[in-house]
């Protein structure tokens, strides 16, 4: 059977390779892209024996941060040694898709020590998730929490519970999040629902450019865009535009160029109505059309990022977004103003299992994570193979 899997998967990604790019493959975003190569691709199973690791990031000086979903720890990795770091695992809520998962440090964290992390929460009345800031010792041994900086995202049985963190350049704190399979939510910008939030990482307040940040209404001050279906990756280009990740329905997972205050076009009802399109062009006002879309059938796309590195030939600056169905990393090349040029999945990366998001790292190096549980998930590094 698994075989069969397989050979649909290969077969999958051979046409996605093929649809999602007509005609343009032979016209790369520059003259730098025509003379670069893909380099071949050396990968290696770095930290081991985890399970539904969602997201990593580097805390410098070769040491790595980590998040798993269920197990919900925080771990950190240094020269081949894994240390638990004490964190308050128990209050977390874990259901279905929601439990630990996004996780950014602060560009300052050399001086402040401080990270954020994106989970499930217990209320008086029910769940949540909702984004705190922890501060780490100077061993990174144990976090203490600093505060909720913003919260009360809608759930109902943990599915499409979002959710990443991206610390922006001008040091804004970006929240993706999960429509928590609620019809109503997505275009509803009273609800912190299928959105992008945009904060203040210090202090939880709403960023002061967000659309709506003058509303009488708490909520509706910290949305950025609107109308998504379950954000499961945020990335900033070198140019400063920023950029989602999006699942698609059993059609059209997306990448979308996030622009403040756009409508995404998501709207599932009456009810929770799957079969309406990813970007419905039919609802009032004007609806973003998606970067890149997966047509029929999904790929489950879920985390990932753009990547840099000289050493990494065509790879440098193009957006590596991990797929949990299709198991592979697609690599996808756009012009300056946003328009998709080439995709590439390299056969390297498709020999893991499900991958949950790829994190650019130092140098031409970046990281991967699987998702496949039980125990047998890994974070791999990835550099070209020289």
């Amino acid at each position: 059977m698994r075989s069969l899997v397989l050979g649909s998967v290969t077969a999958l990604g051979l046409a996605l390779t093929l649809t999602s790019t007509p005609a343009v493959a032979q016209r790369p975003a520059d003259h730098q892209a025509r003379k670069a190569a893909y380099p071949a691709l050396k990968v290696t199973r770095l930290v081991t024996g985890l399970d539904h690791p969602w997201d990593v990031k580097s805390l410098g000086g070769g040491r790595l941060i980590y998040t798993q979903r269920e197990r919900a720890t925080l771990t950190t990795w240094a020269k081949g040694h894994k240390h638990r770091v004490k964190f308050p695992s128990s209050s977390v809520w874990v259901s279905g898709e929601t439990g630990l998962m996004g996780l950014e440090v602060d560009p300052d964290y050399a001086t402040n020590h401080r990270i954020y992390t994106c989970q499930g929460g217990n209320t008086s009345g029910g769940h949540d998730v909702r984004v705190i800031a922890w501060r780490l010792n100077a061993k990174a041994t144990k976090a203490t929490r600093i505060k909720q900086l913003v919260g009360g995202f809608p759930t109902t049985s943990g599915r499409h519970g979002g959710c990443r963190l991206l610390i922006d350049d001008a040091g804004s704190l970006l929240v993706g999040t999960g429509d928590a399979a609620t019809g109503t939510n997505p275009e509803d910008t009273t609800s912190l629902g299928g959105k992008t939030l945009r904060l203040n990482r210090m202090t939880g307040a709403p960023w002061p450019s967000n659309p709506f940040v003058g509303s009488k209404n708490r909520n509706k001050r910290y949305v950025h865009t609107y109308g998504h279906r379950n954000v499961q990756g945020l990335s900033q280009r070198a140019d400063g535009s920023l950029w989602s990740i999006e699942q698609g329905t059993d059609r059209d997972d997306e990448v979308n160029r996030l622009r403040n205050g756009g409508d995404y076009g998501y709207n599932p009802v009456p009810g929770y109505n799957e079969s309406v399109p990813m970007t419905d062009q039919g609802l009032p006002g004007k609806q973003i059309g998606a970067a890149w879309h997966s047509g029929y059938p999904t790929i489950a796309t879920s985390g990932g990022g753009f990547v840099y590195g000289a050493g990494l030939g065509a790879y440098n600056g193009t957006l590596a977004v991990a797929a949990l169905k299709a198991e592979r990393v697609l690599f996808l090349t756009f012009s300056k103003a946003g328009k998709l040029q080439r995709v590439k999945v390299p056969a390297a990366l498709r020999h893991f299992g499900r991958i949950r998001t790829v994190v650019d790292g130092p140098g031409s190096t970046f990281f991967v994570t699987t998702d496949n549980g039980g125990g047998s998930d890994a974070i791999l590094r990835v550099r070209p193979r020289h």
